[in-house]
């Protein structure tokens, strides 16, 4: 169902046109409520444009993919709630894989977004992508819900996950939450509320 979403600051008729022209699927309120049952009103009014604009802009855009990445994006911020690591940080001190090679990195750069963007390499990155150097010196941003949105939806796209996610297998949802997690921690929950959102969405 296409409707007009009102971001605070304006209607976003523009996206709600695209979205009728291309057959490109959106979420509304209702559904995004049934999906994140535990969340609270105020918060899905927040996102819900969030994740239909950058949802949209980065090809999250079909029953498949905006399936599998609402049911990460549950997972990774406990339905919304989290848009920030709860730990420190402090264990990703000295990380060189994450490119955390400056004193104090591992705090810094902890986990962000709605899916946790970790370590100087990965905000070095989105900084360029955005041409916002911001993000480097103030990463406490991509904890805003805009950015925290944006954030994992760019992330998604640019790890390859849409392909994954277009067909729609236990192994690749697998493959889609090790790419996220390293590993599969949390897989058990991950799977259920996939197979619940393809029920909600159906």
């Amino acid at each position: 169902m296409l409707k007009n979403y009102d971001r605070r600051n304006g209607f976003f008729n523009s996206i709600n046109r695209f979205c009728n022209i291309f057959n490109i699927m959106i979420l509304t309120k209702t559904q995004l409520a049934n999906i994140f049952p535990t969340c609270n009103g105020e918060k899905i009014d927040i996102f819900l444009p969030f994740l239909n604009e950058f949802m949209a802009m980065y090809g999250i855009t079909t029953y498949e993919r905006i399936c599998a990445f609402l049911a990460q994006v549950g997972h990774e911020s406990g339905s919304l709630k989290y848009t920030e690591e709860i730990a420190s940080g402090s264990a990703y001190e000295g990380r060189k894989d994450l490119g955390n090679t400056e004193i104090g990195d591992g705090k810094r750069f902890k986990g962000r977004g709605l899916i946790q963007i970790t370590g100087r390499a990965n905000y070095t990155q989105l900084a360029k992508v955005w041409n916002d150097n911001e993000i480097l010196t103030n990463p406490t941003k991509l904890a805003e819900p805009e950015l925290a949105t944006k954030s994992a939806c760019w992330w998604w796209q640019n790890r390859g996950l849409n392909a994954l996610a277009d067909i729609p297998t236990d192994d690749n949802f697998r493959k889609i939450t090790k790419k996220i997690n390293g590993g599969y921690n949390g897989y058990d929950d991950r799977k259920t509320r996939w197979q619940k959102i393809k029920i909600i969405l159906k």
